[in-house]
């Protein structure tokens, strides 16, 4: 199946086209906003609506565009925002105009009440606390706040040739800066994380009772793009790697029978209620991809109702709720 030809089923219907690595924030007052990367890889949209169904046929904004040179000037992925002490922040990784591979983490800001509306000044790449962190392709970038504390996890290579992408965490001082060194979470151990390249990136955070849960993605971009899935107790210490669990199989993969392919960059949202979690995450309609999959246009943004057995969360494309 190609992009020209793929089976349409009760569950591939996409809640919004070609925008991946999608991201949804529920402010304080009910509003949804929704960002994502677009195709081109040139600038940051935003949608916001009353409802969360609702972000499907809203009107986009682009509320900043690449640079023409230097650092911000290629790859514009993965943006995420936050709302952070009064003010509003979008968290994306941006590659140089001059060497596109040159990724690093960047955060915009702004303090006006609508960050639809409002400036948004560019803080620089986070700042790291010591001379070891970003300093490689470093991308994916979240965070997240428990017990009054703010954390960060976000996903860098290390290693030669082709690179090896870990996640890691560390605490934040102030929404652009780190507060502690960098703890690796988890690195590509098992076979199903090595397909094309020996990958964890794109963390997702879920609270459910007295648990955190740390979904993210694994290995190549496409049909092989699956989830994996770390857990700790929320007493515990966030930053002891050795607390944390790591999931022995994937959580959530290609489902042929029913149309997804390469499921992965997910995040969580609380659905109108705040009852249910809905996970948010991208996906294509079929396997048959011409050229390199990162530039395959047709990664749909999907929203799936999270089940749950036994106090673990479930993924399964049969929740996942019609557009």
């Amino acid at each position: 199946m190609d992009k020209n030809n793929y089976s349409k089923t009760l569950y591939n219907e996409p809640f919004i086209r070609n925008r991946a690595d999608p991201y949804i924030y529920r402010h304080v007052d009910g509003t949804c906003y929704f960002t994502a990367s677009v195709p081109e890889y040139d600038r940051i949209i935003l949608r916001r609506s009353s409802t969360l169904l609702g972000l499907k046929d809203e009107r986009e904004i682009t509320v900043w565009e690449k640079h023409k040179k230097g650092i911000m000037g290629a790859h514009i992925w993965a943006p995420e925002i936050h709302y952070i002490n009064g003010g509003w922040y979008i968290y994306f990784a941006a590659g140089e105009t001059e060497n596109i591979w040159e990724i690093r983490p960047y955060v915009l800001e702004c303090r006006d009440e609508d960050p639809i509306t409002g400036e948004w000044k560019e803080l620089g790449m986070m700042e790291p606390f010591d001379e070891y962190t970003f300093r490689d392709f470093s991308l994916d970038m979240t965070v997240f706040e428990h017990k009054g504390a703010w954390y960060c996890v976000w996903a860098e290579k290390v290693s030669s040739g082709k690179k090896i992408s870990n996640l890691y965490i560390a605490g934040l001082e102030s929404p652009c800066k780190l507060s502690t060194e960098q703890v690796t979470l988890s690195a590509p151990d098992y076979d199903w994380e090595r397909v094309g390249f020996w990958v964890n990136e794109g963390p997702g955070v879920l609270k459910h009772e007295d648990k955190i849960y740390i979904t993210y993605s694994a290995s190549a971009t496409g049909e092989c793009y699956c989830m994996g899935m770390l857990s700790i107790k929320a007493d515990e210490n966030l930053m002891d790697k050795n607390a944390w669990k790591k999931e022995r199989t994937p959580v959530f993969q290609t489902d042929r029978e029913n149309g997804i392919f390469g499921p992965g960059h997910n995040t969580f949202v609380k659905d109108e209620d705040g009852n249910r979690d809905i996970m948010v995450y991208h996906a294509r309609q079929y396997d048959e991809i011409t050229g390199d999959p990162l530039y395959d246009p047709n990664r749909h943004t999907y929203l799936m109702e999270v089940g749950w057995n036994q106090g673990k969360p479930v993924f399964d494309v049969k929740h996942n709720m019609k557009p």
